[in-house]
């Protein structure tokens, strides 16, 4: 499957939103990035859609119709009828003038090819009475059936979808022609690609970018046509509301991957019987597509704007052979290595997933459970890292290790200063016996405020400050830190009391021989003067000598 929805790497923030929305978690993570898996990809277009960086990118296949524009053949636009959802008060034949002016041949509307593809669900119904038939106009329903139910491949309509028959008819009255689809699916260009009935596909996004780089202005102006009720095709049931009833079939219109992966489950589980189902992966049909809700969400006044502009008759069109209308749709299921339970069960633990109540389900990384993350994993697509409530114990493990363990004290503080933690070194520091003796309480009870009032008043860290706890008869030196981002307060407590006491012995014992020096100073003075006369000036620098003893010592 070719690349038609893309990512831009460096606006991936690791935010696991496109896997919570991906209905068939077609999404590998690697190296802290998003990468979509073509082979069980559906087109959707749902991470497109809800990406928060817009990090999807949809190709765009411009250039290729610029060339195919030049290449002299005559170029013609199959314009899907969601366009007057898209552009408001504009009709085919206002878009008509504008796309000659970009150089198209001509234009007309898909819905000419639906009324073709809902004669040929009738006729199937009517000669061939199947017992479940499943409309085959929605590419990314294809795709999930072809993909992740095979068993339902049997009732899915082999049966062209309205741009393949509409494109189709146009090269059958103009053989030199080509084909350009425009609407607001990006599966159509994958369907594109897989059959030869459309040479190109761009998105009604790419069309209005389009029209603004020529400066082309749509005139608002909407014809009408009462044989055109195939218009409705783009809508929630619209394809039923075109159809002749069978009286003997149920007739249902389904919308959402959810909504169509459950519907295929009861089908699987011969559930359903005796029923022509319509089904759509966007919720609201094509009317809401990846494009249209991406730029133009507004699924109510879509829907209004389609009913309004569809006529009560069908156009008037010749009906292909039922051999021109056959759609070949082949098994793609993807290839999966399904994991041991051993191996799950050993993935799980490295989670820190050791017992079922570790299991939360939390939905967090994507996956709606956490073995469905552990088959990820082990299939490649997945990392230990993307579960939340992993990294969150992991996180909360480390760091109570540290506080934990730490020979300083350490106390948290709100800004109302009220003690929120404490260690075991603190603990020790206050001659407590548990945490539960001070949390919550004022810090007032352990310490003096003072400190935590200033640095609280000048949200301004302090460094080192050494104190006296005179009820503990101990020494801290004390760090606190301001976090301007949780308005708490971290104070670091360092247990100075050995060391003060070393240094105040110090002191004692430095002050005690300056004294003991000064008393053999002023000792040997008096016997320095009662010699002096026989030594003369050597009493002067005895003295000196003495007194640069003295002082040295004072200094230690």
């Amino acid at each position: 499957m070719a690349e038609f929805l893309r990512l831009k790497k460096s606006n991936c923030k690791n935010c696991y939103k496109c896997i919570r929305h991906c209905p068939v978690k077609s999404i590998r993570f690697s190296g802290n990035q998003a990468h979509i898996v073509p082979e069980e990809c559906i087109l959707c277009g749902q991470c497109f859609v809800i990406c928060p960086q817009n990090a999807k990118q949809i190709d765009n296949q411009r250039e290729k119709v610029r060339v195919l524009l030049q290449s002299g053949a005559p170029v013609y636009v199959s314009l899907a009828p969601s366009f007057v959802a898209n552009y408001n008060g504009v009709g085919i034949e206002a878009m008509e003038q504008a796309l000659r002016r970009l150089g198209f041949a001509g234009a007309e509307e898909t819905a000419i090819g639906a009324k073709m593809v809902k004669s040929e669900y009738e006729r199937i119904i009517s000669d061939e009475a199947p017992e479940v038939l499943i409309s085959s106009c929605c590419h990314s329903l294809n795709l999930l059936i072809q993909k992740y139910f095979p068993s339902c491949l049997q009732y899915l309509a082999k049966v062209k979808s309205p741009m393949q028959a509409h494109c189709a008819d146009i090269k059958k009255r103009h053989p030199e022609a080509k084909t350009v689809f425009i609407g607001p699916c990006l599966a159509k260009m994958d369907e594109a690609s897989r059959y030869d009935e459309v040479d190109a596909v761009l998105t009604f996004e790419q069309l209005t970018e389009w029209f603004s780089d020529e400066e082309i202005t749509l005139v608002q102006q909407q014809d009408a046509k009462e044989d055109s009720k195939t218009r409705l095709f783009p809508t929630c049931g619209g394809i039923l509301k075109t159809m002749s009833e069978e009286d003997n079939y149920s007739y249902i219109a389904i919308d959402g991957a959810e909504n169509c992966i459950n519907a295929l489950r009861d089908i699987e589980n011969g559930h359903i019987t005796n029923c022509f189902i319509e089904m759509s992966v966007c919720v609201g049909s094509c009317a809401n597509g990846p494009v249209m809700e991406k730029y133009h969400h507004s699924p109510v006044q879509s829907q209004i704007a389609i009913e309004r502009y569809a006529g009560k008759e069908d156009f008037t069109v010749p009906q292909p052979d039922a051999r021109e209308m056959k759609k070949i749709l082949p098994l793609l299921n993807p290839e999966k290595m399904r994991p041991g339970e051993r191996e799950i069960t050993e993935t799980l633990k490295k989670m820190g997933k050791t017992k079922p109540e570790d299991e939360l389900n939390c939905g967090s990384c994507g996956y709606n459970t956490c073995r469905e993350k552990a088959i990820a994993i082990i299939q490649g697509k997945a990392e230990i890292s993307m579960c939340l409530p992993y990294l969150k114990d992991k996180a909360e493990n480390f760091s109570d290790n540290i506080i934990s363990n730490t020979p300083n004290g350490i106390i948290v503080l709100n800004d109302s200063l009220e003690i929120q933690q404490i260690n075991r070194s603190a603990l020790k520091i206050f001659n407590l016996r548990s945490e539960s003796d001070v949390m919550g309480e004022s810090v007032v009870r352990v310490l003096d405020p003072q400190l935590f009032m200033d640095v609280l008043a000048t949200k301004r860290s302090i460094h080192d400050v050494r104190v006296y706890l005179a009820e503990y008869n101990r020494y801290i030196e004390q760090s606190i830190i301001y976090d301007r981002a949780y308005n708490i307060m971290i104070c670091i407590m360092k247990d100075v009391s050995d060391e003060e006491s070393a240094r105040k012995r110090k002191e004692e014992i430095s002050h005690n021989t300056v004294e003991i020096t000064d008393r053999v100073v002023n000792k040997q003075m008096r016997i320095v003067q009662e010699i002096a006369s026989l030594l003369g000036e050597t009493a002067a620098e005895t003295k000196i000598a003495l007194t640069k003893l003295k002082e040295s010592l004072s200094d230690e």
